[in-house]
């Protein structure tokens, strides 16, 4: 039996057991964190890596015993070292930018360096704003005592509903450019950009001043001082390592433009898949490497740098990648079941499930799916953008904004709330934070939907 007809044709009870590796790590991490015993066994790396270890183990044998299929395995981890280069390279390469200057805690200032984060993740991507924006802004909240809310909204706008204008701003649309859409095309969804960052960044700016009303009776004076003695408006140190961001976009790039495709007319379209991401993992860690050696140590002292953060997201992501190997092929195979015609379905669907699920290849299972229902070539999406503008719009939206509904919908969130943790931010659990995105995304992309999607 074919690959795809044995997802098509698994059944209720087996399709829930395929499934468990991937939900019952994400279950783990969720819980873990709550129980005294556990919580203290959690936090040793190396315990995090034999969970992970035995739930991608779980999940790999779940999708290879029935199918055979080595293939897509060993794609899906080239993707994970490619996922995981990248990450690292913007990780070390942003903790040699220290920025620092004459902005505190004020809830102005807060907005204000959300409002310029969002703006740059559709410019540097998702992680390269995030690794660049939050440590100046944990910084210079280090006085208050009210802060998890602010990573919290800085991973709803930065490391992801800011990202959605350019291909380079999120994982999804660079797959979709790789894939053939335009690179301007994303420019067209500025309005829904717009619409939800606009109220993200307001409902951010009363709750903070509302927090900022509870500090002690001293803070204002306490940052407005600190703004006083600072000795410029802004300062930046390790500019070289604006040139190797420059040069992580220029990687990007020609993988899309000149790598991916060259390799496809010559090679075939698997064979260009594998040799971008080798091209990309080797150039992105060359990169890495140098920033690390030419970055002065007093620049990472200053930014309290180290790879805790950096090897926490890689462990656990090495287990979320192997987990959802049968989860997404089920996905795959099951999707054309659900009878998905408007917009506002494509939205919400692939939306819900980039939450949990990388949504990379659940940007790649949807458009797939647009796309064959409506007769058009899957393996290029020009046709459906220039066709069916709405149903892709919808899942660009979907995949993009709904990965900040939990901390693994996205790269940079887990990486963020390590940061901020290794900063001595108490920030929520996985649950805790669900329940953040539900109060506050919810309602911000349900009004998204009435006003772009509805129809």
């Amino acid at each position: 039996m074919e690959t795809s007809h044995y997802w098509q044709n698994l059944g209720a009870a087996p399709a829930l057991l395929s499934a468990l590796p991937f939900a019952g790590l994400i279950l783990l991490i969720a819980v873990l964190p709550f129980f005294p015993g556990a919580s203290a066994w959690w936090e040793q790396h190396r315990n995090k890596f034999k969970l992970a270890l035995v739930c991608a183990l779980l999940g790999i044998l779940a999708y290879f015993i029935p199918t055979g299929d080595w293939e897509r395995i060993g794609i899906t981890y080239l993707e994970y070292a490619a996922f995981i280069v990248m990450l690292l390279a913007l990780f070390v390469i942003s903790g040699g930018i220290h920025i620092s200057g004459a902005f505190a805690g004020f809830p102005r200032s807060n907005t204000a360096f959300l409002a310029i984060g969002a703006a740059l993740a559709s410019l540097l991507g998702t992680t390269g704003a995030s690794m660049v924006m939050i440590r100046p802004l944990l910084r210079s909240n280090r006085q208050r005592r009210h802060k998890a809310h602010i990573v919290i909204f800085f991973i709803f706008t930065v490391s992801n509903c800011g990202g959605l204008l350019t291909p380079l701003g999120d994982p999804p649309l660079y797959l979709g450019f790789l894939r053939g859409v335009p690179f301007d095309w994303t420019l067209r969804l500025t309005p829904q950009w717009l619409l939800v960052n606009f109220l993200l960044l307001l409902v951010f700016y009363i709750l903070d001043a509302w927090y900022f009303r509870r500090e002690e009776d001293h803070m204002p004076a306490t940052l407005t001082n600190e703004i006083k003695q600072a000795k410029r408006k802004i300062h930046i140190q390790g500019w070289r390592n604006v040139l190797f961001l420059l040069l992580m976009m220029s990687v990007i790039l020609a993988s899309g433009y000149f790598i991916y495709p060259a390799l496809a007319r010559g090679r075939g379209e698997l064979a260009a898949e594998i040799g971008s991401k080798l091209i990309q993992i080797i150039l992105m860690g060359l990169l890495a490497y140098g920033s690390y050696r030419l970055t002065p140590a007093r620049i990472h002292h200053e930014n309290e740098f180290n790879f805790a953060p950096i090897r926490e997201v890689a462990i656990l992501f090495f287990g979320i990648f192997g987990a959802m190997i049968p989860a997404l092929a089920l996905l795959e195979a099951k999707c054309a079941l659900l009878g998905l015609q408007k917009p506002w379905h494509y939205f919400w669907l692939s939306g819900t499930l980039s939450g949990f699920l990388d949504n990379a290849p659940t940007y790649l299972v949807y458009t797939t799916l647009a796309a064959s229902q409506n007769n058009l070539s899957a393996s290029h999406l020009g046709a459906l953008a220039s066709q069916f503008p709405a149903l892709l719009a919808a899942i660009s939206c979907g995949t993009v904004f709904m990965g900040a509904m939990t901390y693994i919908g996205n790269g940079p969130n887990f990486m963020v709330k390590a940061i901020a943790e290794h900063a001595r931010v108490k920030m929520p659990s996985f649950g805790g934070y669900m329940l953040w995105s539900i109060a506050i995304l919810i309602p911000v992309l349900i009004l998204q939907t009435l006003v772009f999607f509805r129809t």
